[in-house]
C-alpha cells in the first residue's frame, strides 16, 4: 500500500530540500528527480517563482510523502510511481523535487513542490478535497502497478487491493457471512435454528451479549451486529418472523439505469429460497427490459453489431485519451519554456553586468541568486534546443491559452466516451448472462431427448 500525507513548508525551505536530498537516503543522490528546476538550486528557483505571486502568503512549498509497505515495491518502481504522482498533482505548473528514500524498511517518496505555480503565479490550494484527490491518484497508481491500497474510512491501516475487491464483491469473511445469513433466514423458524444451521455449515458460534461467528480458516470472530443494521440479533429475529425486510441498497450501476443481472448461482443456498428466487426472476426481467430498450434506442440488432460498436467506442476513447496526454505534455513543455524565457530575459542585464565586472567574484557574491537563475534558465533553454533569437513570450502565452482550451474540449470528449465504454460493457455482460440463461433450457431439452 502507499500511505500519503502532505504538510506545509513555511520556513527553511533549503533545509527541507537538503533533508530529502540526503545522499545516505537516496542511494548517493541517484534517486532524485526534478521538474521545472534543478534540484541543486531548487530553493532559489522556488524563491523566484514565489516572488512573482499575486497573493503573498507564508507557504513556501508543500511536502508530500508517499510511503509503501515493506517489501512490496523496489526503489526504481517506487521512484517512477512518485514521479507520476508528482506530475498528476502539479499538472506541469509547479517546480518540484522528488526523492526516494531507501534507508528504512519501507521505501518512501518525498515530493516538495513550490506553493506557487509558474504559469499564472497562483497559489496551490491545499484542503481536504485536494488531499483526497492526491490519495485517490496514489491509490490508482498502486492499483495500476499491482500494489495494495488504503481503504477509505479504515484509518492508516491498509488492505491489499485483492482484499478490498473481495469485500466489495461479497467474498470477504463478512461478505460470506452476510450471504450465508441471508440465504438461511427464509429457511429457518427461529434465531436459534439459524445459528444451528450456520454451525452445521462449518461456522464456529460464540454466544454472549453479542453473538459472533467464525468461518473455517478465519482468524477472528465476527460479531453479527457488525454486518449492518439488518444483522443485529433483534433485526434477524424480525426478518425471520417476516416483520422486517432487508433494506438493500441499489448498486451504483443500477442507479444509473443499467446493472448486471442477478447471479442466482452466486449462492446455492440462496437458490433454495423460493422467495429469493422469485425476486431474482422479477429483477432479471426488469434488467432484461432495460437492456432491450438500450439496444432498441441505439439500433443494435445483432450481437456482432454490439461487438463492433464496443470496439469502435473503445478505440475512440483510447485515441481521445492519447490526444489528451499529448496536449498535456505540450502544455507542460510550453509552460516550462515560458518560465525559462521570461527568467532569462529578466536576469540577462544582471548577468551581462557580471560578465563585464572587473571583480567577478565580488559581483557574483553580491548577486549570486540572480546569476544562478540566469544560468539555470540558459541551461534549460539549451537542453530544449532553443538557440539564437528567443521566442516571443506573448505569442507563447497565446498559444498556451489555445492549447488549454483544446485540452478542456478533449477532456470533455474523453469523459463522455469513457462513460459510454463502461455503459456498453455492462450491457454486454447483461446480454451474455441473458443468452446463457436462455440457452440453458435448450440444453436440458436436448439432454432429455437423448
Amino acid at each position: 500500500m502507499a500511505v500519503t500525507k502532505i504538510k506545509l513548508v513555511k520556513s527553511t525551505l533549503s533545509k527541507a530540500l537538503d533533508y530529502i536530498e540526503n545522499p545516505d537516503k537516496t542511494d548517493n543522490q541517484m534517486l532524485i528527480s526534478s521538474f521545472g528546476c534543478s534540484y541543486e538550486t531548487a530553493d532559489i528557483e522556488f524563491g523566484y517563482t514565489l516572488s512573482q505571486a499575486r497573493d503573498k502568503g507564508n507557504n513556501l512549498a508543500f511536502h508530500l510523502i508517499q510511503s509503501f509497505a515493506p517489501g512490496e515495491v523496489d526503489y526504481q518502481k517506487a521512484h517512477e510511481i512518485g514521479r507520476q504522482l508528482a506530475d498528476a498533482v502539479t499538472k506541469g505548473q509547479h517546480e518540484y523535487v522528488l526523492t526516494t528514500h531507501i534507508d528504512k524498511e519501507h521505501i518512501h517518496n518525498h515530493i516538495i513542490f513550490c506553493a506557487v505555480n509558474f504559469v499564472d503565479h497562483h497559489k496551490y490550494v491545499s484542503n481536504k478535497r485536494t488531499y483526497y484527490g492526491i490519495r485517490n491518484m496514489s491509490d490508482k497508481l498502486c492499483r495500476d502497478n499491482g500494489l495494495s491500497v488504503v481503504v477509505p474510512g479504515k484509518g492508516s491501516k491498509g488492505k491489499s487491493y485483492a482484499e478490498y475487491q473481495a469485500e466489495k464483491t461479497g467474498t470477504s469473511w463478512k461478505g460470506k457471512l452476510k450471504i450465508a445469513v441471508d440465504a438461511l433466514i427464509p429457511q429457518v423458524s427461529s434465531f436459534e435454528e439459524l445459528l444451528q444451521r450456520l454451525q452445521a455449515a462449518g461456522y464456529e458460534i460464540k454466544p454472549g451479549k453479542y453473538v459472533s461467528c467464525r468461518a473455517p480458516g478465519q482468524e477472528r470472530f465476527t460479531r453479527l451486529k457488525t454486518l449492518g443494521a439488518d444483522y443485529t440479533e433483534e433485526a434477524i429475529k424480525e426478518r425471520i418472523a417476516g416483520k422486517r425486510t432487508r433494506a438493500a441498497k441499489a448498486p451504483k450501476a443500477e442507479r444509473k439505469g443499467v446493472n448486471l443481472l442477478i447471479d442466482i448461482e452466486n449462492s446455492i443456498k440462496a437458490q433454495q429460497s423460493r422467495g429469493y428466487e422469485q425476486w431474482a426472476k422479477i429483477h432479471n426481467l426488469k434488467q432484461a427490459a432495460k437492456t432491450m430498450n438500450f439496444l432498441t434506442e441505439n439500433k443494435i440488432e445483432q450481437y456482432a453489431d454490439l461487438l463492433s460498436r464496443i470496439e469502435e467506442i473503445t478505440t475512440a476513447s483510447e485515441q481521445a485519451g492519447d490526444s489528451l496526454k499529448e496536449v498535456e505534455k505540450r502544455l507542460s513543455d510550453m509552460a516550462l519554456l515560458i518560465k525559462n524565457v521570461t527568467t532569462y530575459q529578466k536576469t540577462k542585464p544582471l548577468y551581462e553586468a557580471y560578465r563585464k565586472a572587473r571583480n567577478k567574484e565580488k559581483y557574483r557574491a553580491e548577486h549570486e541568486r540572480g546569476i544562478i537563475l540566469h544560468e539555470a534558465a540558459a541551461k534549460a533553454l539549451k537542453a530544449a534546443q532553443i538557440g539564437g533569437k528567443l521566442p516571443s513570450v506573448p505569442a507563447l502565452q497565446a498559444e498556451y491559452e489555445k492549447l488549454q482550451e483544446q485540452k478542456e474540449s478533449l477532456y470533455a470528449d474523453y469523459g463522455k466516451l469513457k462513460k459510454q465504454v463502461q455503459e456498453y460493457d455492462v450491457i454486454k455482460r447483461n446480454i451474455d448472462s441473458i443468452l446463457q440463461v436462455e440457452k440453458q433450457p435448450e440444453r436440458e431439452k436436448q439432454t432429455e431427448r437423448g
